[in-house]
């Protein structure tokens, strides 16, 4: 199902109308995938700035009731953030061009918690998502595929999270993602709509050509960096919505994604 309500028209009477069927809390958990933006918040090592939150107002105004109001500023790429594909494909979507349908739709999590822990520069293969698809089925086209490596539990120690804290230096960072081969074979093969996973990046943090964010962004496939709680998510069954903060022109942005799972 690739949206949360279904529109069905019936006729009465030969009168057409319009019925809805929204889902029942009740029948559903929801898992917030996102980080809280503060001051904790994990950015690229190289990013000139970080987030900042200014108090504008705060406190009982004139006319005697209570009013609060902030200046936010932070880079697209921080915290839990959508890629457009324009990041790594000049001419490709834009933030504010990426089509709803492709944010919001059924959720594969392929784990490799066990592997990541055990060498923390691992990257997904062929035969990982062979194994998954032997398991769970094949993985249909338009899927939100996230990786669960386990790494949000390092949220937000930025050195064991990134594996290095020098300000500036992009170039000793150590984490677990995507491998080339795999993404090729989900995005080219598969036709998955996103990439997702619980790391900084949707390239494991030694790379130096960023050859999955490359890969994705040439067939219009955007990546979910800095998510959490996949470990809270089934392999399959989940619907996930992952709405961008949406900047016209944009190559990304602070992202809200939440998955919805039948109880």
């Amino acid at each position: 199902m690739r949206t949360l309500a279904i529109l069905a028209v019936a006729t009465v009477f030969g009168v057409a109308t319009l019925t809805q069927r929204v889902p029942d809390p009740s029948a559903s958990r929801i898992v917030d995938l996102t980080h809280a933006l503060g001051k904790g918040t994990i950015y690229w090592p190289t990013s000139p700035t970080k987030f900042s939150l200014q108090q504008l107002s705060y406190g009982k105004t004139d006319g005697g009731w209570f009013y609060s109001s902030y200046s936010l500023c932070t880079p697209e790429h921080g915290g839990t953030h959508l890629d457009a594909p324009i990041h790594f494909a000049e001419g490709k979507r834009t933030t504010d061009q990426v089509p709803l349908e492709q944010l919001i739709g059924s959720a594969v999590v392929i784990d490799i918690t066990a592997k990541g822990a055990a060498n923390r520069d691992y990257r997904l293969t062929v035969d990982d998502v062979a194994g998954f698809e032997q398991r769970y089925g094949r993985i249909a086209a338009g899927t939100i595929v996230l990786l669960r490596t386990g790494w949000s539990r390092h949220w937000p120690d930025v050195k064991a999270y990134l594996g290095d804290d020098t300000p500036g230096d992009a170039s000793k960072l150590s984490f677990p993602s995507y491998g080339p081969d795999a993404a090729r074979l989900l995005v080219e093969d598969r036709r998955a709509g996103v990439l997702g996973v619980d790391t900084a990046s949707i390239d494991f943090g030694r790379s130096t050509d960023f050859s999955v964010h490359r890969i994705a962004a040439a067939e219009n496939v955007v990546g979910l960096e800095n998510l959490m709680n996949l470990d809270q998510l089934p392999p399959t069954g989940a619907t996930v919505i992952a709405l961008p903060m949406k900047i016209e022109g944009g190559s990304g942005g602070p992202l809200r994604a939440v998955a919805i799972i039948p109880r």
